[in-house]
């Protein structure tokens, strides 16, 4: 495609994506899956921050030491044991799983999400897990059983072990093969080791994805940390794109930053419209929705961010009216009344686990984001 070209396509692109990200309109396809002219299969892809689903047994921490697997310290798990602060016994894990599992049971299934597929997401990223121990437990619950979810999770270093990780419905996501990349700390302290990023491979379609899931430093943090993520990160999708040009790679986490800030648009380089996209380029299609619809995943002081992004390689950017290849259709930040807050000083806030020190039987201080793919069906 030449240049001018290039540049009227990107116009008329842009135009798209807000028209899709924000019509009112949910039902686009006339069937759940494949929609009659043209032909076109639909999918998901997910993140959902779980708020601390945390078991009641108190775990450890392992290393690989000199080729064997070795205890190196307790896990800072305190605050989420039966004598904890939270005193967080078998009723509160139970009641977190019931509503973690329903609420992931009903992303791009329910009658007001925007494209309606009956076996939901593809993949769904996670982060604020414990362990693969919770994975299980979660996709064993009657909201999700019957999905057959899969897991992929890796132990981290991560101190208190808030880990990040996906679970995956294989009649929809073949998956490959797996890999937890370090988060490197730049100032070489091992004693400050934080959740990697865990990278998924597999086919979606018939087409080879990569899926990157993190949870970059918190904001407790300053943001040179969260830069460093962002650098690594690109890192990793660089290199993903060296060994096949033709993949397709989603990035996906709680950034702890918002689309413009300076690891998401500058480190990482997550770019705000088409026309600014290469293939092998990342578009963030987050930064409008809550720029310009002030739509986001969580609120302080009254302001919403949109920490939970989905981004991906511009070769996802063909936005004809039956794309041949996998290809962006739209995005939803999951807001549901129940996920929110509806009285109290938090009203309009989504609703915690816990808050103040009053377990609330809610779900998360963050809201899930979807994004919606299509391809063409011969």
């Amino acid at each position: 495609m030449n240049k001018s070209r290039y540049c009227l396509f990107a116009a008329i692109s842009l135009i798209g994506v807000a028209i899709l990200s924000f019509c009112p309109s949910h039902h686009e396809a006339q069937s759940p899956f494949v929609n009659a002219e043209p032909r076109s299969a639909y999918y998901a892809i997910a993140f959902y921050n779980l708020e601390n689903l945390f078991d009641t047994i108190h775990d450890e921490v392992y290393a690989e030491v000199n080729g064997q697997r070795k205890k190196i310290e307790d896990k800072n798990d305190y605050e989420y044991l039966p004598d904890g602060a939270n005193q967080w016994g078998t009723m509160k894990y139970q009641a977190k799983l019931k509503n973690m599992s329903e609420t992931l049971a009903r992303l791009a299934t329910d009658e007001e999400s925007r494209v309606k597929l009956p076996l939901g997401p593809a993949i769904i990223g996670v982060s604020e897990i414990e362990n693969r121990r919770v994975l299980e437990d979660l996709v064993a619950q009657p909201a999700l059983k019957d999905r057959g979810l899969k897991i992929i999770h890796e132990d981290g270093p991560d101190r208190r072990g808030v880990e990040c990780a996906f679970l995956y419905n294989p009649k929809l996501f073949k998956y490959d093969h797996h890999v937890l990349r370090p988060y490197v700390n730049p100032e070489g302290d091992s004693h400050r080791a934080t959740r990697g990023f865990l990278v998924a491979s597999g086919k979606i379609a018939d087409e080879e994805v990569h899926c990157i899931v993190c949870h970059w430093p918190s904001r407790m943090s300053v943001s040179l940390y969260r830069e460093v993520a962002g650098r690594q990160v690109r890192a990793i999708k660089d290199s993903l794109l060296r060994e096949n040009p033709n993949a397709k790679i989603f990035i996906m986490g709680d950034m702890n930053d918002d689309p413009d800030d300076k690891s998401m648009a500058q480190a990482l380089g997550a770019r705000r419209t088409p026309d600014e996209c290469d293939d092998h380029d990342l578009f963030n299609p987050w930064w409008n929705v809550l720029r310009r619809a002030g739509v986001g995943t969580l609120k302080y002081n009254g302001n919403w961010n949109l920490f939970d992004q989905i981004v991906f390689t511009g070769n996802l950017l063909n936005r004809s009216e039956a794309p041949t290849k996998l290809s962006f259709y739209r995005t939803e930040v999951f807001s549901r009344d129940f996920l929110i807050q509806q009285e109290g000083k938090n009203k309009g806030y989504p609703k915690r686990t816990h808050a103040g020190g009053v377990w609330l039987n809610g779900y998360s201080d963050h809201l899930p984001t979807i994004i919606y793919l299509r391809k063409q069906v011969n």
